[in-house]
């Protein structure tokens, strides 16, 4: 296994890495809306929250030496499942490959945040 971590994502704030490549896949850790830079949570709604969580999974794939398109499956968080169509029009921006998904509301996210996003990827012989 060979750990993935990188800066311009935020820090685990927890017990766990940002990601493993294993087998020829790359297992990221969920991404919330934290600015890397300053460790808060971004500022503004559902569309603001959503495009930071997307940049962070952008960030570890990019360490991971890998882009978007090459995942394969998604795990989506919202607080709100009233939130989802907006959630959809700033996240299909990022996933243009449209990988599989689930998406699922949840009572509440680390730091109160309005989503989270986790994905897997190809990797090849990385």
């Amino acid at each position: 296994m060979k750990a993935i971590s990188t800066n311009k994502a935020p820090a685990a704030i927890g017990p766990y890495s940002q990601g493993y490549i294993h087998g020829g896949f790359f297992y990221g850790s969920g991404q919330i809306p934290v600015d890397p830079a300053s460790g808060e949570v971004v500022k503004g709604g559902i569309a603001e929250q959503t495009s930071r969580a997307c940049e962070n999974v952008g960030a570890l794939l990019e360490a991971a030496g890998i882009g978007f398109d090459k995942v394969i499956k998604t795990t989506c968080f919202i607080s709100d499942m009233g939130d989802f169509g907006e959630f959809n029009a700033v996240y299909e921006k990022y996933f243009i490959s449209k990988p599989a998904r689930s998406c699922v509301a949840v009572k509440t996210l680390p730091k109160n945040v309005l989503c989270e996003v986790e994905v897997t990827a190809y990797a090849g012989d990385k």
